[in-house]
């Protein structure tokens, strides 16, 4: 497999724009430090391979146009998102999977602006650095730059084009692999509500970070379930 899916970003640098549109990072952003919730136990395992969540931002701001908890992503003054990352997250080769590895402190300002057209929810950021940053990278700024070089070389397929047709979740992860060379459909698992509406697309990677088959336990969509693509009001 050749080395573009790493390194596309160094030939292509706008690609991570391409899910964004008129992204301006708001003055004042900051993500303050995120604490282990009691509820979860803190797990130091050894990094077995990758998993990269992609959020369809259409469908989680569907109902959140007024939300003043995602303003910066759903009401549209900061920009407009198709794609954006949910997360980079660590595996172990099993459920119980390494998390909420070391105390954090508040994110620096410059990590957050910079990552913001990526991750338009300092939130957000707090908590994936917190709970799964902190199992891949001893720096905040480490596991961003790492996150950004993975979501920028993904390309992503002609979302108004598949939303406007009858879809199965086969059909979506084929047409999806197609766009990425050296991605095929048994690397990618989706996530659907329950009203049968795409959220999330989730990306398989070895410890190398290149794709890999997603493991047999992880959670799937069968091929011939129907799926819906909301393209914004």
């Amino acid at each position: 497999m050749k080395l573009v899916w790493i390194l596309m970003v160094l030939a292509v640098p706008t690609l991570a724009h391409a899910q964004s549109y008129q992204c301006s990072p708001p003055s004042g952003l900051s993500a303050p430090a995120e604490r282990k919730p009691a509820s979860e136990p803190r797990r130091v395992k050894p990094v077995t391979g990758y998993t990269l969540a992609l959020s369809w931002s259409p469908e989680f701001c569907r109902m959140r146009k007024d939300s003043r908890r995602d303003a910066t992503q759903c009401s549209g003054d900061d920009g407009s998102f198709g794609f954006i990352l949910h997360g980079l997250w660590p595996d172990a080769g099993g459920p119980a999977y390494p998390q909420w590895c070391a105390p954090t402190k508040a994110l620096p300002p410059v990590v957050v602006k910079r990552n913001f057209c990526m991750m338009p929810t300092t939130r957000l950021m707090a908590h994936e650095w917190a709970k799964h940053g902190t199992c891949m990278a001893k720096r905040p700024e480490t596991y961003f730059r790492v996150s950004r070089i993975m979501f920028d070389a993904v390309r992503f397929p002609d979302m108004d084009r598949l939303s406007r047709k009858p879809l199965t979740a086969g059909q979506f992860r084929n047409a999806f692999a197609a766009v990425n060379e050296g991605l095929q459909p048994n690397m990618l698992r989706l996530k659907i509500n329950q009203r049968g509406w795409l959220q999330d697309v989730k990306i398989c990677l070895g410890k190398n970070f290149r794709p890999r088959r997603c493991p047999a336990g992880m959670r799937w969509v069968k091929e011939d379930k129907p799926v819906k693509i909301w393209r914004g009001a």
